[in-house]
């Protein structure tokens, strides 16, 4: 079935590297793809106050390094009318572990890509693809913030830009994935590049853990 990133690139999807379209087209019923490889993390330092914080939300993280073992699990299904995809991150720091969740939605009304970040939607971001020879890039637009069961919208100086690159390489038959996150008052918050290889994994039916509890409450359009 179409996945949300092809519903939001439309013919363009046509463009993209076929084992990076085959990694994005999954939807609901088809198995999970699960990645492993290694990550180089860097962080700001003005940035690190905010990230401390970030863990208990499985959103980001104060921790760095070079040839981090990490793993990636993305699955697809659909929830109160929409079509969702979660992407798991869990990163391996040797005595400290890390997850990242995101939950991608389709916002079929409004036709927009909406990306909640961490347990709970803590962040809710507009998300942007496009294809650039083969690549995918997804840059941020508009954000919010979660307060009780509404989302505010982020003020310019408080919001984040997010561009993240993801493309297959034919010589090491890896994917490679390049992701930068800057805000106007706190300079570069992450930088993280890395490769991996995937595999498919049967997920029938989809873990309630990588559901979030509801998507009755999006940002506003």
């Amino acid at each position: 079935m179409t996945g949300v990133y092809e519903r939001a690139l439309g013919d363009a999807a046509e463009d993209l590297h076929p084992r990076v379209r085959e990694r994005y087209g999954i939807g609901p019923g088809d198995d999970a793809v699960v990645g492993h490889g290694e990550m180089d993390i860097d962080n700001g330092t003005l940035a690190l106050p905010v990230l401390y914080a970030m863990p208990a939300r499985d959103l980001l993280f104060p921790e760095t390094g070079t040839d981090v073992p990490f793993t990636v699990t993305t699955v697809a299904y659909r929830q109160d009318g929409y079509e969702a995809m979660t992407t798991r991150r869990t990163f391996d720091f040797g005595d400290t572990h890390r997850r990242f969740d995101s939950v991608t939605v389709w916002d079929h009304e409004h036709e927009r890509l909406l990306d909640f970040l961490g347990r709970g939607g803590l962040v809710a971001s507009e998300l942007r693809p496009r294809v650039e020879d083969g690549v995918l890039v997804v840059g941020g637009g508009r954000q919010w913030a979660r307060a009780g069961s509404r989302y505010l919208p982020l003020p310019g100086p408080f919001a984040a830009n997010v561009e993240v690159r993801d493309r297959y390489d034919e010589s090491d038959e890896c994917y490679h994935v390049l992701g930068t996150v800057r805000n106007a008052l706190a300079g570069r918050i992450l930088r993280y590049g890395g490769t991996f290889t995937q595999e498919r994994e049967a997920m029938d039916p989809v873990p309630e853990t990588f559901k979030p509890t509801r998507l009755t409450s999006l940002p506003p359009a």
